[in-house]
């Protein structure tokens, strides 16, 4: 099996100059000498390491494009015409509208989070595709009641940040990042500020904590930018200077190309820098843990990657004793801004992988009477499908899942709608419905009985946000009904099939010339 392309990839802005290039090392057939090398050796022979990464960098979010062996769509979901639970026994009750798809996440020691819909977007942190889509995601993640993540090192690439001792005293862009939710908190979902190595080195959680209002704090094992390290100056020239130093912006002339306000010219490199590696223990995670507590989180939660079996086994082990509030694991095979991109395909357990390994972990846990986390699979996620099927494959377990590129999407339309609308330069397939937001929006007459004449202070992308929301929401309902599940809780794992033996095999999940076999015999013969 070959699985997966090299050498070549919109990703990364490079082609093949022939059709038939080697399977394997994805060099053309016919290498030939005068040709401009529009692969990727081709590329890197003059970029080098930028080629690494997807581009333009942080501007862009990129998805792998490995086929896995198995994947979720080697799952069914199964419907029945009989038992459904979570209603009452009535035909004009149990109809679709009447699904609950609100969920709880939350430890023992924690705070209770509501959710309107069981999604949460992935980490959105310092690069400029989320900050200048921020309004949107947070603004939209808010009127939908579900959670927006704040990503890593915010404050470290705020150029406006104020530090004493060095740690942070004030950041304009976090506290606007904070404040875009709350200022729209509808009872449900939750902002959550993540932490990296810059992060705990700047004190950014407990800055957010106790000035900004934020509950929740997310650890994360393994990534980070390098470290910025020492003691953080107070002044925009050095800060711009250490940045300089410490490899994180190109400019001209670093002695006088920057001013009080930040630095004139420069740009951020096209490829990120090295990552510095996680130095993961029982007892550090732990004390972690209890710090943020007692510095005034309400809920701690961990994110952690697509590593070997044995750290999953950790991160379950680790996170049931602190009794965190939520565990995020993310498969392999999802999207990323800034990761490298063969990194992206080549690199780690894929989703349905982890998942089910992950779902057996937590099953040993149980049996043995400790602590279960909420658990939410993050990896390639973008419809109501996955949602159904990732809830039930790790049911009960899972209770959320994150989306990141599908709940950044919204945001990107909904802002440049914007810029269309007022150029009138609307494309087409906006256009065929109508020349205005209130045409345009099949939602808008639901935001605008809800919140009046504030739904003009609503940004398009948020507009948008909640409209795919509602999407998912109803796709989720209509799924959930025919399979006569009516709430969230009475997903279990006969409500998905095997497509493949193969499937079976990796989930657990029994093949469809298998499953209910021995009942549908009993019904058929007895």
């Amino acid at each position: 099996m070959l699985a997966g392309q090299p050498n070549a990839s919109s990703a990364t802005g490079t082609k093949n100059r022939v059709p038939d290039a080697a399977p394997y090392s994805g060099i053309c057939s016919v290498c030939l000498d005068g040709c401009p090398g529009p692969c990727e050796i081709g590329k890197s022979s003059y970029r080098g390491r930028e080629v690494i990464y997807p581009m333009p960098f942080g501007k862009i979010t990129a998805g792998a494009t490995k086929p896995y062996p198995v994947d979720y769509s080697h799952l069914n979901i199964q419907g029945t015409c009989v038992g459904a639970v979570g209603i009452e026994a009535d035909p004009d009750k149990a109809v679709f509208p009447a699904v609950c798809t609100e969920t709880v996440l939350g430890g023992p020691m924690g705070k209770q989070i509501k959710l309107q819909l069981p999604v949460f977007t992935g980490a959105l942190g310092s690069t400029d595709i989320a900050k200048d889509n921020w309004d949107g995601l947070a603004i939209g993640g808010a009127i939908s009641g579900i959670m927006v993540v704040i990503g890593e090192n915010v404050v470290g690439m705020d150029m406006k940040s104020e530090y004493k001792n060095g740690r942070v005293t004030k950041s304009p862009e976090l506290e606007r990042r904070v404040k875009r939710f709350q200022e729209w908190y509808n009872g449900y979902g939750a902002i959550i500020l993540q932490q990296n190595v810059e992060d705990t080195k700047l004190a950014s959680a407990e800055y957010a904590i106790e000035k900004l209002g934020v509950e929740c704090i997310e650890l994360k094992w393994g990534q980070g930018a390098k470290d910025i390290g020492g003691e953080v100056k107070l002044k925009q020239i050095e800060k711009a200077k250490e940045l300089y130093k410490r490899g994180y912006i190109v400019l001209p002339n670093p002695d006088d190309a920057v001013s009080e306000k930040g630095f004139k010219e420069g740009e951020f490199k096209e490829f990120e820098r090295h990552s510095r590696l996680g130095m993961v223990n029982y007892d550090s995670f732990i004390k972690a843990v209890d710090y943020y507590r007692a510095c005034g989180a309400k809920t701690v939660s961990l994110k952690t990657g697509a590593y070997r079996i044995t750290d999953l086994a950790r991160a379950l082990r680790y996170c049931s004793d602190a009794k965190v509030d939520l565990l995020t694991i993310d498969g392999a095979g999802g999207g990323t801004g800034m990761s490298p991109w063969r990194m992206m395909n080549e690199w780690g357990i894929p989703t349905i992988y982890l998942q089910s390994i992950a779902y057996k972990f937590a099953s040993q846990l149980a049996a043995k009477g400790k602590y279960v986390p909420p658990l939410a699979m993050a990896g390639g996620f973008s419809l109501e499908d996955h949602i159904f099927k990732a809830l039930a494959l790790g049911a009960p377990y899972f209770k959320a899942v994150c989306m990141g590129r599908s709940l950044m999407i919204p945001a990107f339309i909904g802002k440049n709608m914007e810029t269309w609308l007022k150029e009138e330069k609307l494309p087409a397939e906006m256009k065929k419905h109508g020349d205005s937001v209130e045409k345009i929006f099949i939602t808008y007459e639901t935001l605008k009985h809800k919140y009046g004449k504030d739904i003009n202070k609503l940004p398009l992308g948020a507009i948008a946000m909640y409209t795919f929301c509602d999407r998912l929401k109803q796709g989720l309902q209509q799924l959930m009904a025919g399979s006569r599940k009516f709430a969230l809780p009475y997903l279990d794992r006969g409500d998905v099939v095997s497509l493949t033996k193969e499937c079976a095999e990796v989930t657990g999940i029994p093949y469809v010339m298998e499953a209910d076999m021995e009942e549908a015999e009993r019904i058929l013969l007895s």
